[in-house]
């Protein structure tokens, strides 16, 4: 570890430094506090999981992906509101998945092109949006945050990209993988997905991003719809409803 772990302060204050608005603020912290909010979620799904099976292993579905063999899947009360989801390998950290959600946007603020101050919709670099991962991941190591907390930003665009996704789809970012490097950073990817950065800003169901990603093609679909199952769904109409937002 070469660099620091940031405190929650010091996140935000990162946020606040960077965003060229208060509109590009609002929008953009609020996204990564409610993707932080998801992904503690999802962690404390897999865990209550993995410790239900340390106890009840009958009770709860294997990573395997087949519900029909595991029938009393459905059995396992819901988790701050999360359902379903799979027993992961290992029990995850509660702490870092949450601080690197929290920063998993912060190359967004390089990309805005009209940041509100004029009374206009904020508006983004659509062209050249997938970049900012990797923006974000060099503000973090600037910053002098630990490369671990950086890999957030890298790691989580789409349902990972691979050297293959680059190039096939002529994307302007070098050519490398761009996935998730551990279950922490899978978890966040997962999460990122249920909220949009629209203007206005929307949650979307697992259902409505499956068809985002089939834009994609049906390898991408079928990814997501794999990670749904390893995770579970969290309760978007609850959400939606806590910040006051639509659903897609």
């Amino acid at each position: 570890m070469t660099g620091k772990i940031p405190t929650l302060e010091e996140i935000e204050q990162l946020h606040r430094d960077l965003a060229p608005s208060q509109a590009a603020f609002d929008l953009i912290y609020t996204h990564c506090r409610i993707i932080a909010e998801i992904t503690r979620q999802l962690v404390h799904r897999q865990n209550a999981l993995f410790m239900r099976r340390c106890t009840l292993p009958s009770d709860a579905v294997e990573r395997t992906g087949d519900y029909d063999a595991q029938p009393n899947a459905f059995k396992v009360p819901a988790t701050d509101g999360v359902t379903g989801g799979m027993i992961p390998p290992r029990y995850l950290d509660t702490r870092m998945p949450v601080l690197g959600a929290l920063v998993h946007d912060i190359g967004v603020y390089k990309l805005v092109l009209n940041d509100g101050s004029n009374g206009e919709p904020l508006t983004f670099d659509g062209p050249n949006y997938v970049r900012h991962g990797i923006i974000g991941y060099q503000l973090l190591l600037d910053a002098g945050f630990d490369e671990s907390i950086a890999e957030y930003a890298r790691n989580h665009t789409g349902v990972g990209l691979t050297k293959e996704d680059v190039e096939r789809q002529h994307l302007p970012i070098p050519v490398d993988d761009y996935v998730p490097m551990n279950l922490e950073q899978e978890v966040v990817m997962v999460a990122d997905k249920y909220n949009s950065k629209s203007v206005p800003p929307r949650f979307l169901t697992a259902e409505s991003y499956a068809k985002k990603a089939a834009r994609f093609g049906e390898q991408n679909e079928q990814r997501w719809l794999e990670l749904v199952r390893q995770y579970g769904e969290p309760d978007i109409p609850a959400l939606a409803e806590k910040y006051h937002m639509q659903i897609k």
